[in-house]
């Protein structure tokens, strides 16, 4: 055994058994329990990775090699041992220099091997570069053999090859791969699918991977290939291919179903994962916590307050244990569709040791302008030994901004540092920022902007620009104009209706104009009311609900009357030079009238109506 021995004293002795030209001379120590032949070669390369000399691994490498070609070079004449010493020895001469991580003598290793000698350790090479945090070196190690040697890489080769592309993100690579596959006729191994497939999900190449995921689909029923390519298309944001897929596969595990949930909510197609919801509850299946909290979510983005009563309800009967998850899930839901009272009274039956549980209380309250109530909250939260985080700052300084609170926003942006030891982040930065423009502060704010610590962002920007629109600050805009990268088309919009406000028609129109030709849509406001259990979305100048006609004369009806109580529509935020009836239009079908309208149409008088938006209600 070589843990008896000095590593020295090992090769020292194989030296001399080594000098022989035969491989015949070298006795046979021992024969392992798998049938394997161990000689003497074998124990002293193990014995010297254990001993940590390079330089006796090598040794004892052109030993060998030097006594294996004489058999290796007449293949009719190869006694029946020398594959087991050839491949055996070879492999843990690797294995040695794994130990070393001598990465760089891997080739010269090899190339002290015949041909026929070598493919027994590409894996090994291939798999140590990977192991080592090389996975480029891995794929150049793969093309330095395709080049330099006639092995034939099996499936395990390309296995390794896989998880390289993954760790170095080279698409091109991975196609490169695939093409090769095809040619070698290994595509029929589930195992390399397995992983190609994988690697274009996660690269967006969704369309390569539904190929694969056809041919996968001829193995196994299964939804594990299913569930890998609803996550792709979603992942993507292309909901109808995922949908489609999802219709097709023929078995749906849970995980399938709160892919869909989870993506459409994530997505912003929230009627689709509420009634994606509706339909897993109807499938026989019993949805878990993840199941619960993505379509609460879902309610809380649409303000579905009477289907989230109803998730509430099943959670209660299904007997669901709650975490801090799905309590956090459940007090952001009612916040979000406007029933903060609720929402504080399953906030105070709940398990609150958790911080995330304050944080979404905290910001209910924000989104509610109830900055007094966050405060208190937060000094309780304090109370019961909870350390606040960054998310709680942030809610923290959201709420004094909505409620005009500045110098409670001050005292709090600076208790970050000095008693909590956190340091802002570029959140906290701009719920201050907002909390200075919202009150008129905009010198202030552009001062602090100027010294941040961290490069501020285009939302930081945006937050100032918005507050000279209102206030119609046209030079500081300008100026602020200049910092931003113009990304969305709510960038333009602000200019524009900053230049529209000034009367500036002409350089509101250019504004527009070039938005346009770089291709940027303008973001469609969604506004959503709902009704029993039905959601209804609208959108501005919307006339495809089957209810048109009524909206809109409910609609007129409601102006008319606003302008007889002394309502006056600011036209001048109409970033179009039209005349002042036409502006006044403009401003009558907005999105979340058309959603109140249609509310007032269908209920009865004194019914709550509560309208949810995915942009911010304009002024």
């Amino acid at each position: 055994m070589t843990s008896s021995v000095h590593p020295h004293e090992v090769v020292d002795g194989e030296r001399h058994l080594l000098g022989h030209d035969e491989v015949e001379e070298v006795g046979i120590d021992e024969v392992g329990g798998d049938g394997i032949k161990w000689d003497g070669s074998h124990v002293a390369v193990l014995a010297v990775a254990e001993g940590g000399d390079v330089g006796s691994v090598g040794h004892v490498n052109g030993a060998m090699s030097t006594s294996m070609k004489k058999h290796l070079a007449l293949p009719m004449e190869w006694p029946p041992h020398v594959p087991f010493i050839a491949v055996y020895a070879g492999h843990d001469l690797v294995i040695a220099f794994e130990k070393l991580i001598c990465t760089m003598s891997y080739t010269n290793c090899l190339r002290r091997y015949p041909v026929r000698a070598i493919f027994p350790y590409t894996n090994a090479i291939l798999r140590a570069s990977l192991e080592k945090g090389s996975p480029e070196k891995s794929l150049t190690d793969y093309n330095s053999m395709l080049r330099f040697t006639a092995f034939c890489p099996d499936y395990r080769t390309y296995v390794l090859l896989l998880k390289a592309c993954a760790k170095c993100s080279n698409i091109y690579a991975i196609m490169e791969i695939h093409s090769q596959l095809v040619k070698l006729g290994l595509l029929s191994n589930q195992r390399i699918v397995t992983h190609l497939f994988k690697l274009y999900i996660d690269h967006g190449r969704v369309m390569e991977a539904c190929k694969l995921f056809w041919l996968m689909l001829e193995w196994s029923a299964e939804p594990f290939y299913g569930n890998l390519m609803l996550m792709g298309f979603l992942k993507c944001g292309q909901i109808d291919k995922a949908y489609q897929i999802f219709k097709r596969m023929p078995v749906k595990d849970l995980v399938s179903w709160n892919s869909m949930i989870a993506g459409t909510a994530r997505n912003s197609c929230l009627k689709d994962a509420m009634n994606i919801f509706s339909k897993l509850v109807n499938s026989g299946l019993v949805p878990d916590g993840f199941s619960f909290s993505s379509v609460l979510s879902a309610c809380a983005q649409a303000g579905a307050r009477c289907y989230g009563m109803w998730v509430h309800q099943l959670m209660a009967e299904l007997g669901l244990e709650m975490n801090h998850i799905l309590s956090s899930s459940l007090v952001d839901m009612y916040a979000k569709c406007g029933r903060i009272d609720v929402a504080i009274g399953i906030f105070k039956t709940i398990k609150r040791n958790h911080v995330s549980v304050w944080n979404t209380m905290i910001g209910g309250l924000a989104a509610h302008g109830l900055g007094s109530d966050a405060v208190m909250f937060f000094r309780e939260m304090e109370s019961e030994g909870l350390v606040p985080d960054g998310v709680t700052f942030v809610a923290l300084l959201t709420a004094c901004s909505h409620s005009g609170m500045v110098e409670e926003a001050r005292q709090y942006f600076e208790a970050m540092t000095t008693k909590y030891s956190i340091t802002p982040r570029i959140e906290h930065y701009g719920a201050m920022v907002d909390t200075l423009s919202r009150a008129g502060l905009l010198d202030e704010a552009y001062d602090l902007v100027k010294t941040m610590n961290v490069k501020p962002d285009a939302v930081i920007w945006r937050a100032l620009l918005s507050a000279c629109c209102r206030y119609r600050q046209t030079k500081l805009g300008e100026i602020t104009v200049k910092e931003i990268a113009f990304q969305g088309s709510g960038d333009y919009t602000l200019l524009s209706n900053i230049y529209s406000s000034a009367n500036r028609w002409e350089d509101s129109e250019e504004v527009w104009k070039e938005r346009k030709k770089k291709g940027i849509r303008k973001s469609k406001g969604l506004s959503w009311v709902e009704l029993g259990r039905s959601t209804h979305e609208f959108k501005a100048g919307d006339r495809s609900h089957p209810d048109t006609d009524g909206i809109y004369k409910v609609l007129h009806r409601l102006s008319n009357k606003a302008k007889s109580e002394g309502y006056i529509p600011l036209t001048e935020l109409v970033s179009k030079d039209v005349s002042e009836e036409e502006r006044e239009e403009n401003l009558t079908v907005h999105s979340e009238k058309l959603a109140v309208a249609y509310s007032i149409l269908k209920t009865m008088p004194r019914t709550e109506i509560m309208v949810s938006k995915n942009l911010q209600t304009c002024q």
